[in-house]
């Protein structure tokens, strides 16, 4: 790994990183838009046509038997281990619930109502990518906010689906499971098919095509984020385990060749140990060569002189994944700004929320981490104000509410307010 230590060395690998997602090109932008404009038109048709033409099969639909069938393949170990996920990641959600609340005056009544979507629909990746993960943080949320229709879309490569991925769908009741992917799957779910009802939200992590998707339905639905390449920063002082901090970083390099693995630390001796450790642990990686290349070109050891400059580095660069391994990291918590999720210890690894702590593992990448935050229970709900105001109340407010309206030049609102004070008299 690269070793900065001077101000112009770490601006300049900052703002590499800051470039490092790039733009969409305008043959992927294109290809998209086309596909979404086919779908929207065409409806079952287009959708039917692009899994032929992408995936090799016809079979929209996964019935609920067939689900089963291949749920029943999958290990029973790992299969303990997606319930435990499970339960623990809807324990953890459960504290994100709202309550709707009314507060009180006399002759006005203000508050505000939580309602949960009506209908989610998740992309799970398929294919080479198999994240039965993907199921259980994106479902769960939806679950314990209340969302009562949750359609999956899966894509299944020459109409192969995923034993493992089925078993988590199988975890989380999910009935309504299409075996669709791609821009087709992102459109059927925005604007909707004979088979495919449309969805108020669309969540999960997908390809470029998916994203470029996602990003252009958002309007006509929500979406949970436009997900970049995977990042973590480890803050670690000299009482760190050198092997420790390697392996983090290795797991996020793995990704692939834009993820981004930072150490910031204040201890030159532990960054040349992280450095050979590295070295060791990457030889026996079967993902190697995307490691190499992730770590030549977004990889870096920054130097600092102590770790209140490392807290500073870490804001900048608002990281998905944040790990301290120092002796007293709660020490530094109240200074860690910006981040996905921070990981406190030596003994709480990044795939720990990847997998069973029950936070969820969608994370804000790309230094939106400065403004956004993990997908949880609030992006499954909306929120109604509510108002109700009697004679006496808008007596109260009438006057400071017509003399604003009238200042904004605003006359039928003013109007609206002034025939009513009328009958005041």
């Amino acid at each position: 790994m690269k070793k900065l230590r001077s101000t112009k060395e770490i601006d300049a690998f900052l703002a590499k990183l800051a470039r490092r997602a790039g733009s969409v090109s305008p043959d992927i932008v294109n290809r998209t838009s086309a596909i979404l404009r086919d779908v929207q038109r065409s409806g079952d048709a287009a959708l039917t046509k692009y899994t032929k033409r992408f995936d090799g099969h016809s079979d929209i639909r996964l019935t609920k038997a067939r689900i089963n069938k291949a749920a029943s393949l999958a290990d029973r170990e790992t299969v303990k281990a997606l319930e435990l996920s499970a339960k623990r990641i809807e324990r953890f959600h459960s504290k994100q619930k709202e309550s709707s609340w009314t507060v009180s005056e006399p002759g006005i009544k203000l508050g505000q109502i939580i309602r949960p979507l009506d209908r989610v629909g998740v992309y799970v990746p398929g294919g080479k990518a198999v994240y039965p993960s993907t199921v259980l943080m994106n479902v769960i949320p939806a679950q314990v906010a209340g969302v009562p229709s949750i359609a999956i879309t899966v894509p299944a490569p020459g109409g192969e689906i995923n034993p493992y991925v089925m078993a988590a769908i199988r975890i989380v009741g999910i009935d309504e499971v299409y075996s669709v992917g791609g821009a087709q799957a992102v459109g059927a779910l925005a604007y909707g098919t004979k088979t495919i009802k449309p969805v108020n939200k669309i969540c999960g992590p997908g390809n470029i095509y998916v994203a470029t998707a996602k990003r252009m339905v958002f309007g006509t639905v929500d979406i949970d984020m436009i997900a970049g390449p995977s990042e973590i920063l480890v803050i670690a002082d000299s009482s760190a385990d050198p092997a420790f901090v390697a392996a983090d970083l290795l797991s996020q390099a793995e990704h692939d060749e834009l993820a981004s693995s930072v150490l910031v630390t204040d201890s030159e001796k532990l960054a040349e140990a992280v450095d050979a450790e590295i070295r060791k642990q990457t030889a026996a990686l079967t993902r190697r060569k995307i490691i190499s290349a992730s770590l030549r070109n977004y990889g870096a050891a920054i130097i600092v002189r102590n770790m209140d400059d490392a807290v500073a580095i870490s804001n900048r660069i608002a990281p998905e994944h944040l790990e301290v391994m120092v002796r007293s990291p709660r020490k530094l918590l109240k200074g860690l700004r910006n981040a996905g999720a921070i990981f406190l210890g030596q003994w709480c690894p990044e795939p720990m929320g990847d997998y069973s702590a029950g936070p969820n593992h969608t994370l804000p990448t790309g230094a939106t981490a400065s403004w956004a935050s993990p997908l949880g229970v609030y992006d499954f709900i909306k929120r109604t104000s509510l108002l109700e105001i009697d004679r006496a109340g808008f007596a109260k407010l009438a006057a400071p509410v017509r003399l604003i309206a009238e200042r904004e030049g605003l006359g039928a609102h003013a109007a609206s307010v002034a025939v009513r004070q009328k009958k005041l008299k």
